[in-house]
Formats: C-alpha cells, sequence, structure tokens
C-alpha cells in the first residue's frame, strides 16, 4: 500500500488543505503545534473513522458545523478514495462517507466502509468492532502512546500484545474449553442423576418378566375353562332353545283355543240376545193383533186440535187487550196524581208569572180527582173481565193437553200398526241367523275340544323350561365369571407387558445415556489432562518464543539508538529490561532521550514483530512515526540515520520539528501556522 493524497476541511486546526504523499521517506517537518499531526490523526480517521472513545471534537475545528477527510491511496494496484465526514449537531457525530474504487464511488454505512477497509488492508476480520491496534503498531503510533504501553501494568500490556499477536485466541479456547468442562460436567451429572434407577429398573423388568410368566400360564388355563364353560352354555342354548319352541307351540295352541272361545262366547251371547229379541218381536205381534185402528179418529183429533189452538190465540188476544187497557188506566191515575201534587206546590203559574189562587187549584183537584174515579171505576171492571179470560185461558189449555195427548196416541198406534209386518219379518231373519249360529257353536266345540286333547302333549312343560332356563343362567353366570377372569388377565398382561415395554425402553436410553456419560467423560478427561494443558503448553511456547524473538529486535534496535554500555531484553511480561554493569535501571530513573529510545525501539520491534506474523498484512511497507527523536541528543540524532536506513520500507512519514532530521529523509514538507490556520509552506 502507498499513501497517496489526503485533502483536511476543517480538520483540528486546518480549514482547507491537500497534502500530498510522495515515495520513498518524507519528513512532516514545522514548529511545535503547526499541524504536523493533525495530518497523522486525518489518515488515521480516513481509514477507520472516529475509534472507540474518540470524540469528533478531537477533530472537528472549533466552530466549524461540517467537516471532512479525503483519503487517496494506492493498494494492489487499485486507486482507493475514501471520503468520511463529521457534522455537529448536539455532539459531533460521523455524517456520511462513501469509497471509490478506481472510479467507482460508493456510498456506504460507517461500519460497511470500516470492513471494506480492513479487508483491502487484509486485516483480520475479529478488528473490525475493535480499536485499530494493528494500524496503530505496525503503521502509526503517537510516541507518547507507544511511552504508555511501556509503563502500563504487566496485565494489560500482555493482554494488549496478545490481542495484537493474534495469541489471544489461546485465551479465549482455553476460557472457551472451560465453560464446555463445566457445561460437559453438569451435563455429565444431570445425566448420571438420570441414569441413578438403571440397575433398579432391570431388577424390576426381570420381576415383571417372571410375573408375567405366570400369568400367561394362567391365562391359558382360564382360556381352556372358558371354552368348556362356553360349550356347556352352549348345549343348554340348543336345550333351551326347544323347550322355547314347544312352550312357543303351546301358547300358540291355547292362543288359538282362547280366540276360539271368545267367538264362541260371542256366538252363544248373539244367540241368547237374538232369542230375547224374538221374545220382544212375538210380545209385540200378540199386542198388535188386539189393537183397532181408525184413520178418521186421528183426523178428527187433529181438526180439534187446530180448533181449539185457534179458540186459543183469541182468548190471549182478548186477554193481552184488557191487560193494556189496565195498564193506561193506571198511567191516567198516575199522571192526575202527579198533577194533584205539583198543583199543591205551584205559588206562581209558570206561563203568566202570577199568583195561583185556591179557586183555580181547587177546580184542578176536582176534574183530577173525578178523572180518578173514573178510571177506578174503570179498573174494577177489566179486572173482573181479566180473571174472566184467565180462567177460560186455563180451562182450554187443558182441553189442548188432552187433544195433544189423544193425537200422540194415535200417531204411534198408526206407527205400530205400520211396523207390523217389518217385525214379522224381522223375526223371520232372526230364526234364520239362529240355526246358522247354532252350527258354528257346535264346530267351534268340537274344535276347542281336539286343541284340548293336543295340549295333553304340553303337560309339565313349562316346569321343565323354568328348570332348563335356571340352569341355563347359572351356566352364563359361571361363563360370565370365567370371562371376567379371562378379560382381567389379558388387561393385566397387557398392562404389563406395556410396561415392560416402556421400561425396556427406558433402561435403552438410559444405557444410551450411560454411553453418553462414557463420552462425556472420556470428552471431560480429554479436555482437561490433554486439551487445555496442550493449548496452554502451545500458548506458552509461542508467547517464550515471541518474547525471546521480540527480546532479540529490541535489543537490536534499541543498541542502534544509545550507547553500547546497556544490556537490554524483555522480561516475561514484555516489559523493558535495561541493565548498565549487572545493574537493572528502573524506567523511570531513564533520560527523556533515553526513554524516547526505548519507546521507539520496542516501536520498531512490534512492527518487525507484528510483520512477520501477519506476513499477509498490505501495511507493511508503510510506517509513520510521530515525533521518534523527542529528547534525542545531537549524538542520538545523528544515530537515527541508520535506524531509517535499517527500515528498509517503501513509504516512511516522519513527524517531527526536529530541522536535523530533514538530512536523513528524501523528502520534507513543511507546516506552519498563519493566523490560527494550520497551511503548508510554499
Amino acid at each position: 500500500m502507498q499513501l497517496k493524497k489526503i485533502t483536511l476541511n476543517n480538520i483540528r486546526s486546518y480549514k482547507s488543505q491537500e497534502v500530498i504523499f510522495p515515495e520513498n521517506s518524507t519528513l512532516l517537518s514545522g514548529d511545535i503545534g503547526s499541524g504536523k499531526t493533525s495530518v497523522l490523526l486525518g489518515i488515521e480517521f480516513g481509514f477507520f473513522g472516529l475509534q472507540p472513545g474518540q470524540k469528533g471534537s478531537s477533530l472537528l475545528k472549533n466552530g466549524a458545523d461540517f467537516g471532512s477527510v479525503i483519503l487517496e491511496f494506492e493498494i494492489d494496484g487499485n486507486n482507493v478514495i475514501v471520503e468520511r465526514t463529521l457534522k455537529r449537531g448536539k455532539s459531533i457525530s460521523q455524517d456520511s462517507c462513501s469509497i471509490s474504487v478506481n472510479g467507482n464511488k460508493k456510498e456506504t454505512s460507517v461500519m460497511e466502509l470500516k470492513s471494506a477497509i480492513l479487508e483491502m488492508l487484509n486485516y483480520p476480520k475479529e478488528f473490525s468492532k475493535k480499536q485499530n491496534l494493528l494500524y496503530k503498531f505496525t503503521v502509526y503510533t503517537p510516541q507518547e502512546e507507544m511511552k504508555q504501553i511501556v509503563m502500563q501494568d504487566s496485565e494489560t500490556r500482555t493482554n494488549t500484545l496478545r490481542h495484537i499477536f493474534g495469541i489471544d485466541k489461546y485465551k479465549v479456547i482455553i476460557e472457551n474449553s472451560s465453560i464446555l468442562l463445566g457445561k460437559i460436567r453438569e451435563e455429565k451429572r444431570i445425566n448420571e442423576s438420570a441414569i441413578a434407577s438403571l440397575e433398579e429398573d432391570r431388577r424390576d423388568l426381570a420381576s415383571k418378566e417372571n410375573e408375567l410368566l405366570g400369568k400367561n400360564l394362567d391365562f391359558a388355563v382360564t382360556e381352556k375353562e372358558l371354552f368348556l364353560k362356553k360349550g356347556e352354555v352352549e348345549k343348554m342354548r340348543e336345550q333351551q332353545n326347544k323347550l322355547s319352541e314347544k312352550l312357543e307351540k303351546k301358547s300358540r295352541i291355547l292362543q288359538e283355543t282362547e280366540k276360539m272361545q271368545i267367538v264362541l262366547g260371542n256366538k252363544n251371547e248373539s244367540l241368547a240376545s237374538n232369542l230375547k229379541t224374538i221374545l220382544q218381536i212375538e210380545n209385540q205381534i200378540k199386542e198388535f193383533e188386539n189393537l183397532k185402528f181408525e184413520e178418521r179418529n186421528l183426523f178428527l183429533a187433529g181438526e180439534n186440535l187446530k180448533s181449539k189452538k185457534k179458540e186459543k190465540e183469541k182468548i190471549s188476544e182478548d186477554s193481552i187487550g184488557i191487560i193494556s187497557r189496565i195498564n193506561s188506566c193506571n198511567s191516567k191515575i198516575k199522571e192526575c196524581e202527579l198533577l194533584i201534587d205539583k198543583i199543591k206546590r205551584m205559588e206562581t203559574c209558570p206561563t203568566c208569572m202570577q199568583e195561583v189562587n185556591s179557586g183555580y187549584k181547587k177546580n184542578i183537584f176536582e176534574k183530577a180527582n173525578s178523572e180518578i174515579a173514573k178510571n177506578n171505576e174503570e179498573l174494577i171492571l177489566m179486572e173482573n173481565e181479566k180473571k174472566f179470560y184467565s180462567e177460560k185461558l186455563s180451562k182450554i189449555n187443558e182441553e189442548i193437553q188432552d187433544l195433544e195427548n189423544e193425537f200422540q196416541r194415535l200417531n204411534i198406534l198408526k206407527i205400530k200398526i205400520l211396523g207390523f209386518e217389518e217385525k214379522q219379518e224381522r223375526l223371520s231373519e232372526i230364526n234364520g241367523k239362529n240355526c246358522e249360529l247354532k252350527k258354528e257353536i257346535s264346530v267351534l266345540n268340537e274344535k276347542i275340544n281336539l286343541q284340548k286333547v293336543s295340549l295333553v302333549e304340553f303337560n309339565g312343560i313349562d316346569e321343565e323350561h323354568e328348570k332348563v332356563k335356571k340352569e341355563f343362567d347359572e351356566s352364563l353366570r359361571r361363563e360370565k365369571i370365567v370371562e371376567i377372569k379371562f378379560a382381567e388377565l389379558k388387561k393385566e398382561m397387557e398392562f404389563y407387558s406395556m410396561q415392560m415395554e416402556k421400561l425396556r425402553e427406558k433402561i435403552k436410553n438410559m444405557e444410551k445415556v450411560g454411553k453418553k456419560i462414557k463420552h462425556l467423560a472420556e470428552l471431560e478427561n480429554w479436555l482437561s489432562q490433554r486439551f487445555i494443558p496442550l493449548v496452554s503448553f502451545i500458548e506458552k511456547n509461542v508467547m517464550l518464543k515471541l518474547k525471546a524473538e521480540f527480546s532479540k529486535i529490541f535489543s537490536e534496535w534499541f543498541s542502534m539508538l544509545v550507547s553500547e554500555n546497556f544490556n537490554t531484553s524483555l522480561d516475561d511480561d514484555f516489559a523493558p529490561l535495561i541493565k548498565q554493569q549487572d545493574y537493572e535501571l528502573d524506567y523511570s530513573y531513564l533520560s527523556g532521550g533515553e526513554r524516547t529510545a526505548v519507546a521507539l525501539a520496542y516501536r520498531l520491534a512490534l512492527n518487525q514483530i507484528i510483520n512477520s506474523l501477519l506476513s499477509k498484512i498490505k501495511t507493511k511497507d508503510v510506517i509513520i512515526l510521530d515525533e521518534p527523536t523527542d529528547g534525542f541528543s545531537s549524538q542520538q540524532l545523528e544515530k537515527m540515520r541508520d535506524v531509517l536506513y535499517q527500515l528498509n520500507v517503501k513509504q516512511l512519514i516522519i513527524v517531527s520539528h526536529e530541522q536535523k532530521m530533514e538530512n536523513f529523509v528524501d523528502n520534507v514538507i513543511k507546516f506552519k501556522k498563519v493566523n490560527g490556520v494550520s497551511v503548508m509552506e510554499d
């Protein structure tokens, strides 16, 4: 990979600046604070965006609402341009980003772009969600940060280096193996608990098999007994069926006899009824022979009855007229009495409004009383007349009743005389029927006698049938008992078979679990006794080899930067050991230049180790050094020429304010600040 160009817009102290990176070695020169390091931070942001814990305010220019970095680089023959933007809102965040490969631009998300860059650089995918430690320790590490890793506690430093070297996978493997081992042990314990009853279940199965064998013997005996009982029942059923057929035949004979007796009784009743009817008709005929009837007498009785009824109507009309006249007289009397009462109370005439005198009242009273007396006399006469008509009406009603009775008697007599011939015919008909009935009765009596004779052969059949029925019922009862016993045995055998099948299945499953437990025990033993110790051994050996190689390279770089009277190496925690004349020197007691030399040697050694471990990463030919000579003496500065020569990379970018460094590089780019804004010098 080769960096070609970066454009900074509103990034830190830059407003708008384009920086082109030539091949070979390049020095970014300028006074402290001129903006040299900002270029390096812009490159890192262009590649990976904001890092975990990094705030956008550390990059976006103060007072600016929008900023961007456009980074152009070449990799595997492809020209790549990455653009990232920052936007100020409630906080400063990454706004948009895009990537262009050989002119083909694509808008993408922050994470997608980071993944794409890591893939281009051939960095392991595990770095996609972590800090860019691999980039920091192979390409660009601010000098102060390298001093920090040297000064960190041993565990943090070792874990950081494990991660960078990719050796933390051994630790992860051991941790995951321990988790797996715990789960295996837990599963083994659960499975052991699940098969705790295996031996007991085996004994239970054997016991049930013995019990089932006994029940099979009982079942065979009961099955034979049931067969015999069924044969006995069938024999009794046949015997009962024969008797039932005889009973049915007897019943039919009895029913037929009973029907004939009923018919015989009905015919005897009909004969008796006919004889009685004959006697009645004969008596009636004798009565008719003594009767005398003349049609004229019936006619005269009818005429007399009509005449009397007309006479009665005339008397009734006269009586009604008398009653009407009596009612009229009573009305007139009542009117006169009301008039008298009214005149008595009258003081003034309602017409002329004059006082009514006593003379006038007297005349009216006399006229009214005279009218009342006259009507009373008429009433006496009419009452007598009413009484006369009433008596006459009563007498004529008696005469009409006598005439109606006579007329009715003559009519009945006429009807009887007219029915005389019918009764003689009826008498002849009944006599004929009686002859037929007597013959039929004789035949029925003969049939009934024959039926009674045929019933003799069925004597005692009911008792015999009842006896056989009881025996049959008893046979059925005994058969039912055996059948129930048979069914119970069958059900018990099925239940035992089902239980045994379940037990066999359970034992089979537990035996499988037993095999699984054995496998888990073997796996547990393999993990705990072989695999985990082996991984630990491999990790330890890898770390020892790395430490030895790292220590050797670190010592070589350090010896190039300082005098030869120092002996340097790394301890087991990868911390630098500095000895002088067999005395170990504490890092804090070293001079500033010596501490910088330790950090730079550590950085360069780390770069070589990582590049050798991860030989396929695409950033091996690029190194960026930020103030690598901070605190160096003139003698140490002179030694930097050899250091840079020994690096032997295609593109080296150095940030330094040391003017002497310009003599050690192929290209120099100078920066300065004008009115607080960083710019490149012409």
